[in-house]
């Protein structure tokens, strides 16, 4: 495998920094498109998703690999549509993700179904739909894959998801490939899975999946996971057991923290893969999520008031915890700016939202500009794990979404309405006996 040359990740479009001197996001005026559609209004620039798929595509020249974007990052239509016309596939973990995925335009052959809880009837959907191959967890979902198969009178294609015990160095909610998290097997596990395989009538088990986490800011803990990996293979290999194929996972960290963050290039990852599986001539799977469209994403609010504490000052925004979980999930760090023209004094604020939680809070002790009420604020790389995440606690509506692309924009979620958010709801009118 031919070693790329390191280089670190480039830049997304331009967004505003902290002293105001651009207003635009992939040539869109900011100010004027919240003034538009309002806020709070997640916005997604499309020039700099198809930036960083071409920057792992060309990472990956001369390896038959295939990247398939993890769908729970951000799962809007217009996004999975720009996947599809990059030839990129899809990692799903639900069968919502697969109708998104299919709807979207990405062919079932490039769909991998990863995930600890598939359900049989989620199994038989993608069965269904001819699926590239499922990352298998347990083996109580090996034996469910073979009975639902040979219901069907079909081969399922399966990888083995392996825990390899790595620290991935990163928040504990988002680690996975540490034994005591829920993913995965054992090594001595899948080698049991293999050497029982031909008893597997329908289902051809004969690939290797591993993801150890998210957010991963360092080359080492890949190194290591992926050394365990190929060691493994090549067991297999010698036992006769062929591996077609070996999901490699996602797990490229991105700047949340400007100056502190700082994220590994594409190439540099891509290296690790090509050193540890130098001799691999199979099939490479990726799954990065986070990585492609963190950076392309902001969150555009307004200042509702400031209110001074006794101890501290609130700045208060019309954006809450229900539009943008991580802060409060993962005490998540993300950059905030508000987008103003003029220099102003800093002034030290805790960052809060309307919903009624204390940890409705974004920052705690920021300095930031001067703010006053009716400011727009921009809340930086909210383009994963944000408007996918949203909910309507509090009964807040849906914020609304918008691609931007080279200074044009689309409408890709309206703003919900109420009676959208109520709509599955209904008085206690028709009672029933079980």
């Amino acid at each position: 495998m031919p070693t790329q040359t390191s280089s670190r990740p480039a830049a997304p479009q331009p967004v505003p920094q902290a002293n105001g001197t651009s207003h635009y996001f992939d040539g869109v005026d900011l100010p004027a498109l919240a003034q538009r559609i309002g806020t709070p209004l997640h916005a997604y620039s499309a020039s700099a998703i198809r930036q960083r798929i071409s920057e792992l595509q060309s990472a990956l020249a001369g390896l038959d690999a295939t990247i398939c974007f993890a769908v729970k990052a951000n799962s809007n239509l217009a996004i999975l549509q720009l996947m599809a016309q990059a030839s990129v596939g899809a990692d799903i973990v639900s069968v919502g993700e697969l109708r998104r995925a299919l709807n979207a335009g990405i062919p079932a052959e490039r769909i991998v179904f990863s995930g600890v809880g598939k359900s049989a009837d989620e199994i038989a959907g993608a069965l269904n739909v001819g699926i590239m191959r499922f990352n298998v967890e347990s083996l109580d979902e090996l034996h469910t894959l073979q009975r639902v198969a040979k219901a069907q009178d079909v081969t399922a294609r399966a990888a083995v998801r392996i825990n390899p015990d790595v620290d991935a160095q990163t928040h504990a909610k988002i680690s996975t490939g540490k034994s005591e998290n829920k993913f995965g097997v054992s090594i001595d596990e899948a080698r049991r899975w293999f050497a029982e395989r031909k008893r597997l009538g329908h289902v051809q088990l004969d690939g290797l999946h591993v993801h150890i986490g998210s957010q991963i800011l360092s080359l080492d803990p890949f190194r290591l996971a992926l050394q365990r990996v190929a060691a493994f293979w090549r067991e297999l290999e010698q036992a006769g057991h062929p591996i077609n194929s070996i999901d490699v996972g996602g797990g490229l960290g991105v700047c949340y923290r400007a100056g502190t963050d700082h994220p590994v290039a594409a190439a540099d990852y891509v290296n690790v893969i090509r050193d540890a599986l130098a001799d691999y001539r199979g099939k490479l799977l990726l799954e990065p999520g986070r990585y492609l469209v963190a950076e392309a994403g902001v969150l555009l609010t307004r200042v509702l008031r400031v209110k001074p504490g006794v101890e501290r000052t609130f700045l208060v925004l019309d954006a809450a915890m229900n539009d943008l979980q991580r802060p409060s999930l993962y005490d998540a760090w993300h950059d905030i700016v508000p987008v103003a023209d003029a220099p102003r004094p800093l002034v030290t604020y805790d960052i809060v939202g309307p919903v009624c939680e204390t940890g409705d809070t974004f920052a705690r002790a920021r300095e930031l500009p001067e703010c006053a009420a009716g400011d727009l604020l921009l809340i930086k790389a909210t383009g994963a794990y944000g408007a996918s995440m949203a909910s309507t606690y509090n009964s807040r509506p849906l914020a609304a979404e918008v691609l931007l692309n080279q200074g044009r924009y689309a409408v890709v979620r309206r703003r919900q309405h109420f009676e959208e958010m109520i709509a599955g709801e209904q008085p206690a009118r028709n009672w029933e006996t079980t």
